[in-house]
């Protein structure tokens, strides 16, 4: 491996821990930031000439501690400045000296989940700081223009900051909103990876592994709380269809079309065992749920059809528990399948009198122009299609949706 594919391989896979440990010891953030990225430029600089070290991840560490302690000098002179720094010093010493560094991811991101911090920014700051985004696709991910979220993402830092906010995991009683934030940001991180359905693009394929592991990190230090136990099935569900997601040429298949025969067995298993803990502990939440939705469409792969009866209760259980309207469309969906397309079509035109934001939503479409077609109205089908390609961003889901409407 080159040195620059290995500063690369190790931004992808050491950023967040490294400056989750630089960034616990300092307590700020965005200085903890501006050193590790002179670290990585100086790798680029020096491994071509001297090598690429035995150990990437613990130079980067060396090299980026090096530079935040300097940094802090410059910064500070008064002596009660000093005998902290030199604490701190020592404390990362301490910790680096067997050469093993521990891992303060999931204290890192309870930081940024702390009450202090605006809620908004809690689930982009995340993913900024514990998996490496940039602001500019933070910003394309959640439809904020990317000087706006860099500079709300530079605000929370210096709230981190100024606030004195801990670095490590709270106990239970204090969790409160930070534990359901910490949950919705891995989710995010695997959705981003997701959205990349034939894994060919590194990056983002590095996410959706990156946030599984950060689910196992986070089941595997809360073993008494369901729902990251929930979240984990969730995501191997999920992860287990991806090799269907698209034919030999690229094509879109729809959840109901694809091959059973790729679906990674192996996958499905782990996640319904973990599905079966999480409920062993009788506290159901958002994430159980949509895991076991899942697992209600895995049924599929050994019984030839999905659970329709269960995948309707457990959409209307989602929707009460959430309120949300997208839960709701999904419920009609699935009744659709289990009651019919009229019984389907009255659900989905009564949810959007409810929700006229769903105007706006290229799913919501894209079902009912099915809907119609099955049902036979072509020309409103023909409608609700145009819709919903209009509002498709993926080619290839923008192609089957014109080969649909082109059939009516």
């Amino acid at each position: 491996m080159n040195a620059a594919a290995a500063a690369e391989r190790a931004a992808r896979d050491s950023y967040g821990r490294l400056l989750a440990l630089l960034a616990a010891r300092s307590r700020d953030v965005a200085a903890a930031e501006d050193a590790l990225a002179d670290a990585f430029a100086a790798a680029i600089s020096a491994w071509p000439r001297g090598g690429v070290p035995d150990n990437p991840e613990a130079w980067l560490f060396a090299a980026a501690k090096r530079k935040l302690i300097d940094a802090s000098r410059r910064k500070r002179t008064a002596n009660d400045g000093k005998a902290q720094l030199q604490l701190n010093v020592e404390e990362l010493e301490a910790e680096t000296a067997a050469g093993d560094m521990p891992d303060r991811r999931l204290g890192l991101m309870f930081a940024c989940a702390h009450p202090a911090i605006e809620e908004s920014v809690r689930t982009p700051l995340m993913l900024q700081v514990v998996l490496g985004f940039s602001a500019e696709r933070i910003g394309a991910a959640f439809l904020v223009e990317p000087t706006a979220m860099g500079q709300r993402l530079v605000r929370a830092k210096k709230k981190i900051c100024d606030a004195g906010v801990g670095f490590d995991v709270p106990a239970p009683s204090d969790w409160g909103a930070r534990f359901a934030a910490v949950l919705d940001a891995i989710y995010a991180a695997y959705g981003a990876g997701w959205s990349d359905p034939l894994g060919a693009d590194p990056e983002r394929r590095g996410l959706a592994e990156e946030a599984i592991w950060l689910a196992r990190v986070l089941a595997s230090q809360l073993r008494e709380e369901p729902e990251p136990l929930g979240l984990l099935s969730l995501m191997l569900h999920l992860e287990a269809r991806r090799p269907a997601r698209r034919d030999r040429d690229g094509r879109f298949v729809p959840l109901d079309e694809q091959d059973v025969g790729l679906w990674q067995r192996q996958s499905l298993g782990e996640a319904e065992a973990l599905l079966r803990a999480a409920a062993a502990m009788k506290r159901p939440g958002r994430y159980q749920l949509e895991a076991a939705i899942q697992s209600a469409h895995a049924t599929r792969a050994w019984r030839g059809e999905a659970d329709w009866d269960a995948i309707v209760l457990l959409y209307d259980a989602l929707s009460e528990l959430t309120g949300s309207p997208v839960a709701r469309l999904n419920a009609a969906a699935a009744i659709a399948r289990r009651d019919g397309p009229e019984r389907g079509l009255a659900a989905v035109e009564a949810l959007v009198q409810l929700f006229p934001a769903l105007n706006v939503y290229q799913p919501y479409w894209a079902l009912k122009a099915d809907l119609c077609a099955r049902l036979g109205r072509g020309e409103a089908a023909a409608v609700a299609y145009d819709e919903a390609i209009a509002r498709e961003a993926d080619p290839a889901v923008r192609a089957f949706l014109e080969h649909k409407r082109s059939r009516l």
